[in-house]
C-alpha cells in the first residue's frame, strides 16, 4: 500500500500529474481516495475515443483500472463474470472501477452492458480448413500436392492456405452455397449481409476479408487479425492473377464494397523471405481503406505474429463492429467515422534498429 505521504502528494500535485498520463496504482490510489484529481487524471491518461468506445483501462500486476463515458450507468463485467460496480464521476458522463484480477499469465476480456445491451443476439460458425488427404487423384488434390512440394509444406496446412489466401470468391462461394445452408436448415439465422460478420487470423484474416469483397451481399462486417494480405497465393494458379499483396491496390482502384473492417497488426509480425511483410501489408491496407473512405479501424501494436493482441481487443471489436446496429432494419451504407477521417494517413518510422 502507498503510504499516506505519497497519498498526500499525488493529491495536492494533481496538477501536475493531470497533464500527463498516470499509471494504475496512481488512479487506483486516487479513485480509493475519492479525490478530485480522478477527472483529470482520467482525462490525461485516456484519449475521448478510448473512453467512449471501452477501451479505456490500465492495469499493473493484479490491480486493473477500467473508465467509461456513458450516459447510462454501465455494469462491468471481467471474463463474463459480473465485475465490481462502475463509480459515477457525476455530471461528466464518466465512470470508473478498480478491480482485481487473480490469475496472471492467461488472456483476460472485458467488456460493458450499457442500457441493458450489448451486441445483438448471435450464432457463430466455426468452420475448420478442408482436408484432401483422402481424396487422392482429385483436381484439387493435385493442385494442393503441388504447392506442398514446392513450399515444402505439409499437406494439410497447403490446403488451408489454398482455401484461405487465393483471392477468388471460391471460399465464399462454399460458405454461401455449402456450409450455410446447413445451418440455416437447423437454425433461423439472418440472410442479409447487414446482419452477418466474418472474421480470421493470419491466413484467415485474407479469408475474412476475401470472403466480404468477393460477395458484400453476404458479409459486410469484417474483423481480420495479423492477416496475411501478402503473396502466399500469388500466381499459385495461373487462372487467378491476383494474390494478398494486391489487396490495397484493388480497395483504391476497384469499385468500393460497403464494408465495416477492423485490422490489427503488430510491427514485430512477420517478414518472409517467400511472400513479404505482414506489418507493411496491414498498413498498406489500412491506408487504402481510409484513402477510400472505408469505415474501418486499424489496431497496430507490437506484438509477434499470434493472437494475443486481438484477443485481448476482441470485446472492443465486436463492440465497435456491431455498433448502431438495428435489427428492424436489413441494410446500412457505411461511412469512415469523422473522427477517423480527420486523422492523418499511417506512417513507418525505423528506431532503434541498431540495437536489436
Amino acid at each position: 500500500m502507498r503510504t499516506l505521504t505519497s497519498l498526500l502528494l499525488a493529491v495536492l500535485a494533481s496538477s501536475t500529474l493531470s497533464a500527463q498520463k498516470m499509471t494504475a496504482p496512481q488512479l487506483i490510489t486516487l479513485a480509493q481516495s475519492h479525490s478530485p484529481a480522478l477527472q483529470d487524471a482520467i482525462n490525461a491518461t485516456f484519449t475521448p475515443q478510448e473512453l467512449k468506445e471501452g477501451t479505456a483501462w490500465v492495469g499493473q500486476g493484479h490491480d486493473f483500472f477500467f473508465a467509461l463515458q456513458s450516459t447510462t450507468p454501465p455494469q462491468l463485467s471481467i471474463d463474463r463474470v459480473p465485475g465490481p460496480p462502475m463509480q459515477s464521476l457525476g455530471a461528466t458522463g464518466q465512470w470508473y472501477a478498480v478491480a482485481r484480477i487473480e490469475v496472471l499469465g492467461v488472456l483476460h476480456s472485458f467488456d460493458y452492458q450499457v442500457s441493458g445491451t450489448k451486441i445483438p443476439l448471435m450464432i457463430c460458425v466455426f468452420i475448420n480448413p478442408g482436408d484432401v488427404t483422402d481424396a487422392p487423384g482429385t483436381p484439387t488434390y493435385h493442385f494442393v500436392q503441388a504447392y506442398a512440394e514446392q513450399w515444402r509444406r505439409t499437406l494439410k496446412d497447403s490446403m488451408r492456405s489454398t482455401e484461405y489466401d487465393t483471392v477468388s470468391d471460391r471460399y465464399g462461394r462454399f460458405l454461401r452455397d455449402e456450409l450455410l445452408p446447413q445451418v440455416t436448415a437447423q437454425y433461423n439465422i439472418r440472410k442479409d449481409a447487414y446482419s452477418r460478420a466474418i472474421t480470421g487470423l493470419s491466413s484467415g484474416g485474407i479469408c475474412a476479408f476475401n470472403a466480404a469483397w468477393q460477395m458484400p451481399d453476404q458479409f459486410s462486417r469484417v474483423i481480420s487479425w495479423i492477416g496475411s494480405f501478402t503473396s502466399i497465393q500469388w500466381k499459385e494458379d495461373p487462372a487467378i492473377p491476383d494474390g494478398g499483396q494486391d489487396y490495397p491496390e484493388k480497395i483504391l482502384r476497384e469499385p468500393a464494397r460497403n464494408l465495416r473492417v477492423w485490422l490489427q497488426d503488430g510491427s514485430n509480425d512477420q517478414e518472409n523471405d517467400r511472400y513479404g511483410s505482414w506489418p507493411l501489408a496491414n498498413i498498406r491496407m489500412a491506408n487504402a481503406l481510409k484513402l477510400k473512405n472505408y469505415d474501418f479501424h486499424f489496431s497496430f501494436g507490437r506484438g509477434t505474429h499470434n493472437s494475443g493482441h486481438g484477443a485481448a481487443e476482441f470485446p472492443a471489436e465486436m463492440l465497435w463492429l456491431w455498433r448502431d446496429y438495428d435489427p428492424a432494419k436489413t441494410s446500412q451504407t457505411y461511412a469512415i467515422d469523422p473522427a477517423e477521417k480527420a486523422k492523418p494517413l499511417f506512417r513507418v518510422s525505423i528506431t532503434s534498429r541498431d540495437l536489436q
